[in-house]
């Protein structure tokens, strides 16, 4: 796994913590439906596998599985920027910070450099 794309998935993972911060369980879907302490600990309990087969997948035997599971990650990165533009007027968003942004754009940016010196 070189270290662009190290960099990348840590300021997806990273930004988890500041997730917790600003309640990020009310703006998705089913979870803000939910009494908020029961959607806390359902955005915590979710992250258990998801984190699990993201480390698998880093660290996947098959190179073709690692190139196709960064490409998506990249993909993702940018993806994530266009998501939090979409929700930066929810009343329940609270990424408006510089460092919460700073983590988003610049997952982003490394999602987009990666992308290109992969192909």
């Amino acid at each position: 796994m070189d270290l662009l794309f190290s960099l990348g998935l840590s300021l997806l993972l990273a930004p988890e913590l500041d997730a917790m911060r600003a309640a990020e369980w009310r703006l998705l879907p089913v979870l803000c439906s939910l009494p908020d302490a029961r959607g806390r600990d359902a955005f915590i309990l979710a992250r258990v596998p998801l984190m699990a087969v993201l480390i698998w997948l880093a660290a996947h035997p098959s190179a073709s599985t690692r190139f196709w599971f960064q490409e998506a990650v990249d993909a993702f990165l940018v993806v994530h920027v266009a998501l939090h533009r979409a929700l930066a007027h929810h009343p329940d968003h609270d990424f408006h910070r510089a460092l919460s942004r700073g983590l988003i754009l610049g997952a982003g940016a490394v999602g987009v450099l990666h992308a290109v010196l992969l192909a």
